[in-house]
């Protein structure tokens, strides 16, 4: 790619970040249930005016933790200052923005389980008919369904297998794999 092609040169996205009021309650929901990694040493700042002009936010403060599941990022804030209001956890996913990350898991039907009993809302029990097994064994399809972390924030849960839109990003016995 080259700088004349007009793009910008993006090759990947590396992390998302998701704001939250309790820091420690997210710990619990991303590395405790979902099982994502803590990479990094966590970051404290206030009254920096450089992460200051790097956030467009003035006089902030926040803690943050880094962790990794399988192929991505996910960077957590808990801001201190400015507070935000409170956010709506009926929030519909049909507002302007981002609105949703999605996770793969290796059995959605499991995940469901296991965010209901940890006291995780989810929109609907995931729906298996999508995922066909021929003959053989293998698997086609996905299944999904969203959900929403202990503030509201609304996540995907997938079980991926061959399919021509959705495309698995980790494999049992391979790990994370490359797109084609």
């Amino acid at each position: 790619m080259s700088i004349g092609d007009g793009k910008v040169g993006a090759v990947a996205i590396q992390h998302i970040g998701v704001s939250v009021p309790d820091l420690e309650k997210a710990r619990e929901f991303y590395l405790g249930l979902l099982g994502a990694v803590e990479v990094g040493t966590p970051l404290e700042w206030q009254a920096n005016p450089f992460v200051d002009a790097i956030v467009g936010l003035k006089d902030s403060a926040a803690r943050q933790f880094m962790c990794r599941l399988g192929n991505a990022f996910i960077e957590v804030f808990e801001y201190s200052s400015p507070r935000s209001a409170p956010q709506d956890p009926d929030e519909g996913v049909n507002r302007y923005g981002y609105t949703h990350f999605a996770v793969q898991v290796e059995d959605v039907q499991a995940c469901y389980e296991r965010l209901l009993a940890a006291g995780i809302r989810v929109h609907a029990p995931p729906t298996l008919e999508g995922i066909t097994v021929d003959a053989d064994g293998t698997k086609h399809g996905y299944a999904a369904t969203y959900c929403r972390d202990f503030f509201g924030n609304v996540f995907e849960i997938m079980e991926i297998y061959d399919h021509e839109q959705i495309r698995a990003v980790w494999r049992a016995g391979e790990g994370v794999i490359t797109p084609e």
